[in-house]
Parts: structure tokens; sequence; C-alpha cells
């Protein structure tokens, strides 16, 4: 039996749940608070639809609507999800052949999806103490099987930058352009300096796509000009992590703020806080976002040793402080991305920059 690494660590999550029982709460910095949430029902959609994993004592009952389709001895559960994670943690192939004795065991019980079915960002949902409580939804962030970027949107992510102070004609745009191999990271910053070295001026001009822009408008007003002094600082200077981002442009104060805002209040920093988890529950360029909470919930963050925390909407604040500490502003490939190079548009001349937000592989799910 083989399968990707992503849908091994989708089960290894599914049965070291079921096993234990409950999820750690998680604090700001990664670790677990030490306030156990237990599990009483574990529901995701497979191949004959939505099945619930009812936790009992010693058992796992099975549940497809309101038809019980069998059980699962919880400490079964338990030795077949550390054959996996030992799997994911010895191959680092991208499709691993199935452990001994475990495509037997999914067979028995009628496990065919490794990955759920979704078509609402969530993995899996959770009914913690008993199974009267409002469900929560969750996407899975392991590790060892690869981790799904906050934002990854493209062209559609792109900041534009005017540029003035000095007039390139045609020409002089190509040969600039032309510097570099097209597709190389570093040749962006090179492109940028040299514009500057020649007296150019790039200042913020605004975001790329509309919809984008709008919804960075949702969070708060001055958002874009916020995010794009970091996404300057990611390109050029080859900064990359979130927190170190967010200190520059405090330290930039594109806003022109009075030091007691940036300082005392915190005001970067609640808007990027607030923008991280817009991110981490839904907000896309690709469609309109109107600040209403949707299905996904949280993120069950799963770390290299197999412990599993939860990220949750509920604890909004210790949300926003662990993105900013364990994620990563990446950049993309400027010829894919559709960045990088001057452009000339209605007799103007701008610089794209992108925008990419993915997880700080090392810190997920521990420090």
């Amino acid at each position: 039996m083989n399968a990707t690494r992503r849908e091994w660590a989708e089960l290894h999550a599914l049965l070291s749940i079921l096993h234990k029982g409950n999820v750690n709460a998680a604090t700001a910095d990664g670790r677990p608070t030490g306030r156990v949430l237990p599990v009483a029902v574990v529901q995701r959609t497979e191949h004959d639809g939505v099945r619930q994993y009812v936790v009992a004592p010693d058992a796992v009952r099975m549940l497809c609507g309101n038809e019980a389709v069998g059980t699962m001895d919880r400490n079964e559960c338990g030795a077949v999800a550390e054959a996996v994670h030992a799997l994911l943690c010895e191959s680092h192939d991208h499709e691993p052949d199935a452990p001994e004795g475990v495509a037997e065991w999914l067979d028995r019980h009628g496990i065919v999806d490794l990955e759920p079915r979704t078509d609402d960002r969530t993995d899996t949902t959770l009914r913690f103490f008993d199974a009267s409580q409002p469900a929560e939804g969750f996407r899975i962030q392991p590790t060892l099987g690869g981790l799904v970027p906050l934002l990854d949107a493209g062209r559609l992510a792109n900041f534009k930058f005017d540029q003035t102070g000095m007039r390139f004609s045609g020409p002089a745009i190509a040969k600039i352009n032309a510097m570099g191999e097209a597709d190389d990271v570093a040749s962006v910053a090179r492109r940028w300096l040299y514009v500057e070295s020649l007296g150019g001026i790039l200042k913020y001009g605004d975001v790329a796509d509309k919809i984008f822009r709008s919804n960075l408008l949702m969070i708060d007003t001055n958002l874009p000009r916020t995010l794009a002094t970091m996404v300057r600082t990611a390109h050029i200077d080859g900064v990359s992590r979130t927190a170190e981002l967010l200190k520059a442009a405090e330290e930039a104060n594109p806003l022109k703020l009075k030091d007691e805002l940036v300082s005392r209040h915190g005001i970067y920093r609640r808007q990027v806080g607030d923008f991280l988890v817009a991110l981490a529950l839904g907000l896309r360029p690709t469609s309109t976002f109107d600040a209403r909470e949707g299905a996904l919930a949280g993120y069950l963050m799963v770390g290299r040793d197999g412990s599993i925390m939860a990220l949750r909407r509920a604890e909004r604040q210790t949300m926003a402080d662990y993105l900013l500490t364990h994620t990563r502003f990446e950049r993309g490939t400027p010829v894919g991305d559709h960045y990088g190079t001057l452009e000339r548009e209605n007799h103007a001349v701008h610089f794209k920059l992108g925008l990419k937000v993915g997880w700080v592989r090392s810190g997920v799910g521990q420090v």
C-alpha cells in the first residue's frame, strides 16, 4: 500500500487523537499549556460519507450517519499511530510503503481514505468534552507530512512600488530587467538596488489585485502599507521571519505614527497579527473576505515528535501571537508569480514584489 507523506501524516494524527482521547492547548510560543482538551468525537468525510469516531473508555465506536460500522481498540490505534510516525521519521520517500500489518488493519476497519475529503479547508472536526458540544473544524499541519502555506497566491498577492525620481527609457528598463537569471530570487534585489543606485525612488503604490486589496482593507485601512514595508524588507534585505520583519516595520514606522502607538499600544503588531489570523481562518485573494467566522476553527499542529497541539480561534490572541513567531515571508518564483522587474503601465513605471506566507518548519508543534 502506497500513500503520500501527507496522507500518512493525516492518518497518524487521527489515530493518535483516538488513542490518547485528547489534545493539548497550545501556548503562544508553541508549547503545551498543560491544559488538556478531552476529545469526545472526531468527525471527518471519507469514502462512505461523514464518519464519526466516538471515543469510549477502551474502544472507538465508528458511525456513518446513525449506523454503526464497527469498533476499534484504542490501544491498537496507538500502536498503528506509532508505526506510521516511525515510518515518517525513517523514510524520506514522497510515497513510502505502509508499515507491516498497517494496510491489513485499515482494511479490517474500513478506513480507505487516509486523508479526509473536504471542501471547506477543514481536515477533521472535533467535539471536546462530550458529544453535545459544538463541533470545531480543524486543519492538520504535520511537520513530517508537508506544511500547507498560509498564503501562496502567486501574482494575486503582489505589491506595486511606484518608480519615480529618475526617468528610464524603454531600453534602460529592458537592460535592468535583464540583470541576472529571470527566475533567480537574488536577481530581484539586485535590480531593485541598481534602480536606487541610479537615482530611482521606489515607494509603495498599491496592491496589485483589487480583491486582495479590498480584503486587506477589511482588516485595517493601513494594513497594505505595513505589509508592503515588510515585503520590501523580506525581498531586499533577505529577512524572512515574520517577527523580525514586524520589528523592522516598527522601526521604519511607515504610517508615521507616534511612538506611544507603536511601542506601548503595539499597533503594527495588532495589524499583522490580525492579518495572519485572517489568513489562517480563510482569507484568500481569490474571493471576497467579509471577516465572518467560517467552518475552520483552528489548526492541529503536529510536531516532529508526534505531539499534537490545538491552536484555536476561540483563543484568538494566543493564535495571533503563535503565528507571529512561527511564520515567515517566503519568496516565490519571480517569473511564475510575475514580480521582480520594472513594468510600464499607463505611462507610469512600477516594480512588483510578491507576498507568500509559510510556516517556520522547525518551530511547528514544538519549540
